[in-house]
Protein backbone atom coordinates (compact mmCIF):
# COMPACT_ATOMS: atom_id res chain seq x y z
CA UNK A 1 0.00 0.00 0.00
CA UNK A 2 1.25 3.48 -1.07
CA UNK A 3 2.60 5.70 1.66
CA UNK A 4 0.01 8.74 0.12
CA UNK A 5 -2.70 9.29 -1.81
CA UNK A 6 -2.44 11.69 -5.28
CA UNK A 7 -4.51 14.50 -5.51
CA UNK A 8 -3.99 17.18 -8.21
CA UNK A 9 -4.07 21.16 -7.97
CA UNK A 10 -4.10 23.36 -10.55
CA UNK A 11 -0.61 24.29 -9.87
CA UNK A 12 0.63 21.84 -7.65
CA UNK A 13 1.08 17.81 -7.77
CA UNK A 14 0.94 17.60 -4.58
CA UNK A 15 0.83 14.06 -2.31
CA UNK A 16 -1.54 14.11 0.48
CA UNK A 17 -0.35 11.94 3.34
CA UNK A 18 -2.22 9.91 5.97
CA UNK A 19 -1.99 10.60 9.74
CA UNK A 20 0.70 8.18 10.18
CA UNK A 21 2.60 9.88 7.52
CA UNK A 22 1.47 13.47 8.80
CA UNK A 23 3.34 12.47 11.92
CA UNK A 24 6.38 10.94 10.43
CA UNK A 25 6.77 13.83 8.23
CA UNK A 26 6.17 16.16 11.42
CA UNK A 27 9.01 14.34 13.02
CA UNK A 28 11.33 15.12 10.41
CA UNK A 29 10.60 18.75 9.62
CA UNK A 30 11.03 19.17 13.79
CA UNK A 31 14.53 17.02 13.37
CA UNK A 32 16.06 19.47 10.90
CA UNK A 33 14.63 22.87 12.51
CA UNK A 34 15.77 21.42 16.38
CA UNK A 35 19.51 21.36 14.13
CA UNK A 36 19.13 25.00 13.24
CA UNK A 37 17.57 26.12 16.31
CA UNK A 38 20.51 24.32 18.39
CA UNK A 39 23.07 25.89 16.45
CA UNK A 40 21.63 29.71 17.70
CA UNK A 41 22.50 29.08 21.12
CA UNK A 42 25.29 25.89 21.49
CA UNK A 43 28.18 28.38 20.32
CA UNK A 44 27.40 30.63 23.03
CA UNK A 45 28.62 28.76 25.83
CA UNK A 46 31.57 27.33 23.98
CA UNK A 47 32.92 30.89 22.55
CA UNK A 48 35.44 31.32 25.08
CA UNK A 49 37.18 27.57 23.95
CA UNK A 50 37.02 28.10 20.42
CA UNK A 51 38.45 31.65 21.42
CA UNK A 52 41.43 30.38 23.31
CA UNK A 53 42.51 27.46 20.74
CA UNK A 54 41.78 29.63 17.69
CA UNK A 55 43.55 32.71 19.10
CA UNK A 56 40.37 34.77 17.99
CA UNK A 57 40.44 38.47 19.05
CA UNK A 58 37.88 39.80 21.24
CA UNK A 59 36.57 41.93 17.69
CA UNK A 60 36.79 38.93 16.08
CA UNK A 61 35.16 36.49 18.22
CA UNK A 62 31.75 38.26 17.48
CA UNK A 63 31.98 36.86 14.14
CA UNK A 64 31.70 33.42 14.96
CA UNK A 65 28.21 34.48 15.94
CA UNK A 66 27.95 37.07 13.03
CA UNK A 67 28.92 35.48 10.01
CA UNK A 68 26.16 32.70 10.88
CA UNK A 69 23.00 35.40 11.77
CA UNK A 70 23.34 37.77 8.70
CA UNK A 71 22.99 35.19 6.07
CA UNK A 72 20.71 33.55 8.35
CA UNK A 73 18.30 36.16 9.12
CA UNK A 74 18.90 37.71 5.63
CA UNK A 75 17.69 35.09 3.56
CA UNK A 76 14.56 33.40 5.29
CA UNK A 77 12.28 35.72 3.37
CA UNK A 78 13.48 34.70 0.32
CA UNK A 79 14.08 31.21 0.97
CA UNK A 80 10.67 31.18 1.93
CA UNK A 81 9.08 32.91 -1.19
CA UNK A 82 11.88 30.25 -3.26
CA UNK A 83 10.03 27.54 -1.43
CA UNK A 84 6.47 28.35 -2.69
CA UNK A 85 7.75 28.81 -5.81
CA UNK A 86 9.93 25.95 -6.68
CA UNK A 87 8.75 23.51 -3.79
CA UNK A 88 9.23 23.52 -0.20
CA UNK A 89 10.57 19.87 0.01
CA UNK A 90 13.38 20.61 -2.73
CA UNK A 91 14.47 23.92 -0.57
CA UNK A 92 13.97 21.76 3.03
CA UNK A 93 16.21 18.93 1.89
CA UNK A 94 18.82 21.38 0.06
CA UNK A 95 19.20 23.46 2.96
CA UNK A 96 19.57 20.23 5.51
CA UNK A 97 22.13 19.19 2.99
CA UNK A 98 24.17 22.45 2.82
CA UNK A 99 23.97 23.22 6.85
CA UNK A 100 24.84 19.53 7.32
CA UNK A 101 28.59 19.78 5.35
CA UNK A 102 28.79 23.18 6.71
CA UNK A 103 28.77 21.65 10.08
CA UNK A 104 31.36 19.15 9.20
CA UNK A 105 33.46 22.15 7.96
CA UNK A 106 33.13 24.02 11.31
CA UNK A 107 34.05 21.02 13.29
CA UNK A 108 37.34 20.57 11.26
CA UNK A 109 37.91 23.62 10.82
CA UNK A 110 41.90 25.06 11.86
CA UNK A 111 42.18 28.39 11.55
CA UNK A 112 39.64 31.56 12.57
CA UNK A 113 38.83 32.12 8.76
CA UNK A 114 37.87 28.73 8.01
CA UNK A 115 35.73 28.53 10.82
CA UNK A 116 34.08 31.96 9.84
CA UNK A 117 33.20 30.87 6.27
CA UNK A 118 31.52 27.86 7.40
CA UNK A 119 29.37 29.46 10.08
CA UNK A 120 28.44 32.02 7.06
CA UNK A 121 27.73 28.79 5.42
CA UNK A 122 25.66 27.72 7.81
CA UNK A 123 23.58 30.31 8.08
CA UNK A 124 22.47 29.93 4.72
CA UNK A 125 21.54 26.52 4.92
CA UNK A 126 19.94 27.22 8.21
CA UNK A 127 17.88 29.94 6.28
CA UNK A 128 16.78 27.53 3.57
CA UNK A 129 15.97 24.52 5.96
CA UNK A 130 13.65 27.10 8.83
CA UNK A 131 11.88 29.35 5.92
CA UNK A 132 9.78 26.75 4.46
CA UNK A 133 8.84 24.47 8.45
CA UNK A 134 6.44 26.39 9.69
CA UNK A 135 4.53 26.33 5.48
CA UNK A 136 4.91 22.49 5.20
CA UNK A 137 3.10 21.77 8.61
CA UNK A 138 0.31 24.19 7.69
CA UNK A 139 -0.42 22.41 4.57
CA UNK A 140 0.09 18.96 6.12
CA UNK A 141 -2.43 19.41 8.80
CA UNK A 142 -5.34 21.18 7.33
CA UNK A 143 -7.75 20.95 9.87
CA UNK A 144 -7.36 22.95 12.69
CA UNK A 145 -7.36 20.87 15.89
CA UNK A 146 -4.65 18.74 13.90
CA UNK A 147 -2.65 22.10 13.04
CA UNK A 148 -2.83 23.48 16.44
CA UNK A 149 -1.28 20.28 17.77
CA UNK A 150 1.61 20.29 15.00
CA UNK A 151 2.30 23.60 15.88
CA UNK A 152 2.22 22.83 19.27
CA UNK A 153 5.08 19.97 18.72
CA UNK A 154 6.89 22.44 16.47
CA UNK A 155 6.70 25.22 18.92
CA UNK A 156 8.27 22.70 21.87
CA UNK A 157 10.84 21.66 19.51
CA UNK A 158 11.98 25.38 18.78
CA UNK A 159 11.68 27.10 22.89
CA UNK A 160 13.22 23.18 23.94
CA UNK A 161 15.69 23.60 21.59
CA UNK A 162 16.82 27.04 22.46
CA UNK A 163 17.29 26.04 26.17
CA UNK A 164 19.01 22.72 25.53
CA UNK A 165 21.35 24.40 22.83
CA UNK A 166 22.97 26.22 26.22
CA UNK A 167 23.30 22.73 28.17
CA UNK A 168 24.78 20.77 25.36
CA UNK A 169 27.02 23.79 24.27
CA UNK A 170 28.96 23.57 28.12
CA UNK A 171 28.66 19.71 28.20
CA UNK A 172 30.00 18.77 24.49
CA UNK A 173 32.60 22.07 25.16
CA UNK A 174 34.00 20.75 28.69
CA UNK A 175 33.93 16.82 27.74
CA UNK A 176 34.53 16.31 24.18
CA UNK A 177 35.63 19.81 22.81
CA UNK A 178 34.18 22.25 21.04
CA UNK A 179 34.26 21.19 17.86
CA UNK A 180 32.15 18.50 18.65
CA UNK A 181 28.77 21.24 18.96
CA UNK A 182 29.31 21.39 14.86
CA UNK A 183 30.04 17.38 14.66
CA UNK A 184 27.15 16.35 16.10
CA UNK A 185 24.94 17.54 13.49
CA UNK A 186 26.72 15.37 10.57
CA UNK A 187 24.39 11.97 12.04
CA UNK A 188 21.55 13.70 12.69
CA UNK A 189 20.95 15.58 9.17
CA UNK A 190 22.45 12.56 7.18
CA UNK A 191 19.24 10.71 9.10
CA UNK A 192 17.06 13.66 8.89
CA UNK A 193 17.87 14.43 4.97
CA UNK A 194 17.49 11.00 4.41
CA UNK A 195 13.64 10.67 5.87
CA UNK A 196 12.69 13.68 4.36
CA UNK A 197 13.43 12.39 0.89
CA UNK A 198 11.51 9.07 1.11
CA UNK A 199 9.05 9.98 3.89
CA UNK A 200 7.87 14.15 2.97
CA UNK A 201 5.23 14.78 0.70
CA UNK A 202 6.35 16.23 -2.87
CA UNK A 203 5.34 19.82 -4.32
CA UNK A 204 6.38 21.49 -7.22
CA UNK A 205 5.48 24.94 -6.07
CA UNK A 206 3.89 27.56 -8.83
CA UNK A 207 7.14 27.79 -11.09
CA UNK A 208 9.77 30.12 -10.82
CA UNK A 209 8.60 31.61 -14.19
CA UNK A 210 5.47 32.08 -12.95
CA UNK A 211 6.27 34.98 -10.58
CA UNK A 212 9.86 35.02 -9.82
CA UNK A 213 10.76 38.53 -8.57
CA UNK A 214 15.07 38.80 -8.72
CA UNK A 215 15.29 42.46 -8.50
CA UNK A 216 12.85 42.06 -5.42
CA UNK A 217 15.13 39.19 -3.92
CA UNK A 218 18.23 41.05 -4.30
CA UNK A 219 16.55 43.76 -2.37
CA UNK A 220 15.03 42.72 0.67
CA UNK A 221 17.87 40.16 0.93
CA UNK A 222 20.36 43.29 0.97
CA UNK A 223 18.31 44.67 3.24
CA UNK A 224 17.80 42.05 5.84
CA UNK A 225 21.40 41.39 5.80
CA UNK A 226 22.03 45.18 6.41
CA UNK A 227 19.50 45.41 9.59
CA UNK A 228 21.39 42.26 10.69
CA UNK A 229 24.54 43.83 11.11
CA UNK A 230 23.90 47.10 11.68
CA UNK A 231 22.05 45.68 15.38
CA UNK A 232 24.71 43.00 16.20
CA UNK A 233 27.19 44.96 15.93
CA UNK A 234 25.99 48.33 17.07
CA UNK A 235 27.43 47.79 20.44
CA UNK A 236 31.24 48.05 18.55
CA UNK A 237 31.61 50.41 16.20
CA UNK A 238 30.93 54.08 16.27
CA UNK A 239 27.69 55.37 16.32
CA UNK A 240 28.03 57.55 13.09
CA UNK A 241 28.71 54.01 11.24
CA UNK A 242 26.02 52.59 12.71
CA UNK A 243 23.96 55.12 11.44
CA UNK A 244 24.77 55.15 8.53
CA UNK A 245 25.09 51.50 8.10
CA UNK A 246 20.47 51.97 8.86
CA UNK A 247 20.19 54.15 6.52
CA UNK A 248 21.49 51.76 3.91
CA UNK A 249 19.21 49.58 5.27
CA UNK A 250 16.24 51.73 5.22
CA UNK A 251 17.14 53.12 1.29
CA UNK A 252 17.17 49.07 0.67
CA UNK A 253 13.93 48.21 2.40
CA UNK A 254 12.41 51.70 0.77
CA UNK A 255 13.54 50.33 -3.17
CA UNK A 256 12.13 47.07 -2.35
CA UNK A 257 8.86 48.46 -1.29
CA UNK A 258 8.66 50.66 -4.49
CA UNK A 259 9.85 47.44 -6.30
CA UNK A 260 6.96 45.34 -4.79
CA UNK A 261 4.51 48.23 -5.85
CA UNK A 262 5.19 48.23 -9.10
CA UNK A 263 6.47 44.57 -10.48
CA UNK A 264 3.74 41.86 -11.82
CA UNK A 265 4.25 39.34 -10.14
CA UNK A 266 6.15 40.71 -6.69
CA UNK A 267 8.39 38.81 -4.30
CA UNK A 268 6.05 39.57 -1.51
CA UNK A 269 2.53 40.57 -1.76
CA UNK A 270 2.11 43.76 0.23
CA UNK A 271 -1.57 42.62 0.92
CA UNK A 272 -0.34 39.76 3.32
CA UNK A 273 1.31 42.60 5.99
CA UNK A 274 -2.56 44.44 6.41
CA UNK A 275 -3.20 41.30 8.19
CA UNK A 276 -3.78 42.80 11.54
CA UNK A 277 -3.43 38.88 12.57
CA UNK A 278 -0.15 38.35 10.62
CA UNK A 279 1.10 41.87 11.90
CA UNK A 280 0.19 41.91 15.66
CA UNK A 281 2.09 38.29 15.99
CA UNK A 282 5.34 39.24 14.09
CA UNK A 283 5.50 42.28 16.30
CA UNK A 284 4.73 40.92 19.38
CA UNK A 285 7.36 38.13 18.61
CA UNK A 286 10.00 41.08 18.08
CA UNK A 287 9.28 42.31 21.94
CA UNK A 288 8.98 38.96 23.46
CA UNK A 289 12.08 37.43 21.56
CA UNK A 290 14.26 40.25 23.43
CA UNK A 291 12.89 39.06 26.92
CA UNK A 292 13.85 35.52 25.68
CA UNK A 293 17.14 36.42 24.58
CA UNK A 294 17.78 38.63 28.03
CA UNK A 295 16.78 35.24 29.71
CA UNK A 296 18.83 32.97 28.06
CA UNK A 297 22.34 35.03 26.90
CA UNK A 298 22.41 37.25 29.74
CA UNK A 299 21.34 34.69 32.26
CA UNK A 300 24.01 32.54 31.10
CA UNK A 301 26.83 35.37 31.70
CA UNK A 302 25.20 36.47 35.33
CA UNK A 303 25.74 32.59 35.91
CA UNK A 304 29.88 32.77 35.02
CA UNK A 305 30.47 36.29 35.74
CA UNK A 306 29.19 36.95 38.69
CA UNK A 307 28.33 33.51 40.15
CA UNK A 308 31.53 31.65 38.79
CA UNK A 309 29.44 28.74 37.22
CA UNK A 310 31.92 27.14 34.39
CA UNK A 311 30.46 25.62 31.22
CA UNK A 312 29.33 22.40 32.85
CA UNK A 313 27.51 23.96 35.88
CA UNK A 314 26.06 26.47 33.66
CA UNK A 315 24.77 23.54 31.47
CA UNK A 316 23.33 22.12 34.29
CA UNK A 317 21.92 25.18 35.49
CA UNK A 318 19.78 25.70 32.44
CA UNK A 319 18.83 22.09 32.36
CA UNK A 320 15.56 22.58 34.12
CA UNK A 321 14.11 25.04 31.09
CA UNK A 322 14.73 22.67 28.11
CA UNK A 323 12.85 20.15 30.32
CA UNK A 324 9.83 22.24 31.46
CA UNK A 325 9.75 23.92 28.27
CA UNK A 326 9.45 20.49 26.75
CA UNK A 327 6.84 18.78 29.04
CA UNK A 328 4.46 21.83 28.66
CA UNK A 329 4.48 22.46 25.26
CA UNK A 330 3.70 19.07 24.09
CA UNK A 331 1.11 17.93 27.15
CA UNK A 332 -0.57 21.62 27.55
CA UNK A 333 -0.15 24.28 25.50
CA UNK A 334 -2.34 22.74 22.54
CA UNK A 335 -4.99 21.81 25.40
CA UNK A 336 -4.87 25.25 26.35
CA UNK A 337 -5.26 26.74 23.43
CA UNK A 338 -8.03 24.59 21.71
CA UNK A 339 -10.21 25.90 25.64
CA UNK A 340 -9.62 29.10 26.19
CA UNK A 341 -7.93 29.94 22.53
CA UNK A 342 -4.34 31.32 21.38
CA UNK A 343 -4.91 35.51 22.56
CA UNK A 344 -5.83 34.04 26.31
CA UNK A 345 -3.01 31.38 25.82
CA UNK A 346 -0.41 33.86 24.45
CA UNK A 347 -1.57 36.75 27.41
CA UNK A 348 -0.68 34.21 29.96
CA UNK A 349 2.19 33.47 28.82
CA UNK A 350 3.72 37.03 28.82
CA UNK A 351 2.17 37.86 31.69
CA UNK A 352 4.46 34.69 33.32
CA UNK A 353 7.44 35.02 31.44
CA UNK A 354 7.43 39.39 32.07
CA UNK A 355 6.70 37.84 36.32
CA UNK A 356 9.94 35.69 36.00
CA UNK A 357 12.03 38.70 34.43
CA UNK A 358 11.23 41.20 37.34
CA UNK A 359 12.42 38.51 39.95
CA UNK A 360 15.62 37.70 37.88
CA UNK A 361 16.04 41.75 37.90
CA UNK A 362 16.42 41.55 41.48
CA UNK A 363 19.62 38.54 41.83
CA UNK A 364 22.21 39.94 43.51
CA UNK A 365 26.10 40.05 43.09
CA UNK A 366 26.50 37.41 46.27
CA UNK A 367 23.46 35.39 44.94
CA UNK A 368 22.51 31.66 44.64
CA UNK A 369 21.24 29.78 42.12
CA UNK A 370 18.73 28.37 44.14
CA UNK A 371 17.43 31.46 45.81
CA UNK A 372 17.88 33.95 43.17
CA UNK A 373 18.02 31.89 39.52
CA UNK A 374 15.73 28.86 39.93
CA UNK A 375 12.51 30.82 40.43
CA UNK A 376 12.19 33.02 37.58
CA UNK A 377 14.18 30.20 35.24
CA UNK A 378 10.98 28.48 36.25
CA UNK A 379 8.30 31.07 35.41
CA UNK A 380 10.18 32.13 32.28
CA UNK A 381 10.03 29.06 30.78
CA UNK A 382 6.58 28.06 31.85
CA UNK A 383 5.87 31.30 30.69
CA UNK A 384 7.28 30.66 27.01
CA UNK A 385 6.50 26.74 26.76
CA UNK A 386 2.77 28.42 26.43
CA UNK A 387 3.26 31.76 24.46
CA UNK A 388 4.93 30.38 21.31
CA UNK A 389 2.85 28.14 20.32
CA UNK A 390 -0.21 30.41 20.54
CA UNK A 391 2.06 32.92 18.96
CA UNK A 392 2.56 30.68 16.18
CA UNK A 393 -0.70 30.01 15.47
CA UNK A 394 -2.05 33.15 15.58
CA UNK A 395 0.75 33.84 12.89
CA UNK A 396 0.17 31.24 10.75
CA UNK A 397 -4.05 31.60 10.89
CA UNK A 398 -5.86 32.62 8.07
CA UNK A 399 -2.49 32.63 5.36
CA UNK A 400 -3.51 31.51 2.22
CA UNK A 401 -1.63 28.36 1.07
CA UNK A 402 0.09 29.63 -1.76
CA UNK A 403 1.99 31.99 0.88
CA UNK A 404 2.79 29.80 3.74
CA UNK A 405 5.99 29.36 2.87
CA UNK A 406 6.09 33.43 2.56
CA UNK A 407 4.11 34.01 5.85
CA UNK A 408 6.80 31.31 7.77
CA UNK A 409 9.84 33.05 6.26
CA UNK A 410 8.68 36.40 7.83
CA UNK A 411 7.63 34.60 11.18
CA UNK A 412 10.94 33.43 11.45
CA UNK A 413 12.63 36.41 10.07
CA UNK A 414 11.12 38.62 12.87
CA UNK A 415 12.33 35.90 15.14
CA UNK A 416 16.34 36.56 14.32
CA UNK A 417 15.63 40.40 13.84
CA UNK A 418 13.95 40.65 17.25
CA UNK A 419 16.39 38.17 18.97
CA UNK A 420 19.38 40.35 17.63
CA UNK A 421 17.84 43.84 18.13
CA UNK A 422 17.16 42.71 22.25
CA UNK A 423 20.37 41.11 22.57
CA UNK A 424 21.96 44.45 21.28
CA UNK A 425 20.16 46.74 23.38
CA UNK A 426 20.38 44.78 26.56
CA UNK A 427 23.89 43.60 26.26
CA UNK A 428 24.89 47.48 25.17
CA UNK A 429 22.88 48.53 28.42
CA UNK A 430 24.72 46.28 30.83
CA UNK A 431 27.70 46.91 29.70
CA UNK A 432 27.65 51.03 29.60
CA UNK A 433 26.21 50.40 33.09
CA UNK A 434 28.98 48.12 34.23
CA UNK A 435 32.07 49.99 33.07
CA UNK A 436 30.06 53.50 34.88
CA UNK A 437 30.12 52.03 38.61
CA UNK A 438 33.93 50.41 37.98
CA UNK A 439 34.97 53.83 36.45
CA UNK A 440 33.59 55.15 40.03
CA UNK A 441 35.36 53.08 42.04
CA UNK A 442 32.91 49.57 42.32
CA UNK A 443 34.08 46.52 42.34
CA UNK A 444 33.76 44.27 38.84
CA UNK A 445 32.15 40.98 39.92
CA UNK A 446 29.46 43.90 42.08
CA UNK A 447 29.39 46.37 38.78
CA UNK A 448 28.76 43.34 36.48
CA UNK A 449 25.44 42.25 38.56
CA UNK A 450 24.36 45.69 38.46
CA UNK A 451 25.02 45.77 34.96
CA UNK A 452 23.18 42.65 33.91
CA UNK A 453 20.07 43.77 36.61
CA UNK A 454 19.55 46.43 34.66
CA UNK A 455 19.41 44.43 31.25
CA UNK A 456 16.79 42.03 33.16
CA UNK A 457 14.74 45.04 33.85
CA UNK A 458 14.10 46.07 30.66
CA UNK A 459 14.00 42.76 29.31
CA UNK A 460 10.69 42.82 31.93
CA UNK A 461 10.16 45.78 30.61
CA UNK A 462 9.61 44.40 26.49
CA UNK A 463 8.14 41.23 27.84
CA UNK A 464 5.33 43.96 29.13
CA UNK A 465 5.11 46.05 25.76
CA UNK A 466 4.44 42.66 24.26
CA UNK A 467 1.83 42.02 26.61
CA UNK A 468 0.12 45.28 25.78
CA UNK A 469 0.66 45.30 21.76
CA UNK A 470 -0.99 41.89 22.18
CA UNK A 471 -3.99 43.16 23.71
CA UNK A 472 -4.66 45.95 21.39
CA UNK A 473 -4.04 44.21 18.01
CA UNK A 474 -4.58 40.35 18.85
CA UNK A 475 -7.52 40.61 21.29
CA UNK A 476 -10.40 38.72 19.34
CA UNK A 477 -13.49 41.34 18.83
CA UNK A 478 -16.18 40.09 21.71
CA UNK A 479 -19.30 38.87 19.72
CA UNK A 480 -22.28 42.14 18.89
CA UNK A 481 -19.54 44.63 18.88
Amino acid sequence: MSLFEISHHEDTDRLTPDGRSRSLSLLILCAGALMTILDGNIVTVAMPAIQRDLGFSAPGLAWVVNAYLIPFGGLLLLAGRLGDLLGRKRMFTAGLAVFTVASVLCGVAGGQGTLVAARALQGVGGAMTMAVVLGMIVALHPEPRERARAIAVFSAVGATGAALGTFLGGALTQTVGWYWIFLINLPIGAVAWFAAVRVLPADRGAGPGRSADWAGAVLVTGALMTTVWTIIGSGGRPVSTTLVLAAVALALFAAFTLRQVRAAHPLLRLGILRSRTLGGANGTQILMLGTMYGFQYIGTLYLQRVLGYDELSTSFAFLPAPLLIGALTLGLAARLVERFGPYRVLAAGLALATAGMVLLSRAPADGSYAADVLAPLLLLSAGFAVAMPALTGLAMAGVAEEDAGLASGLFNTTQVVGGSLGLAVLTTLAASRTEGLVGEGAPLVAATADGYRLAFLVAAGLGAAALALAAVVLRPARAGR
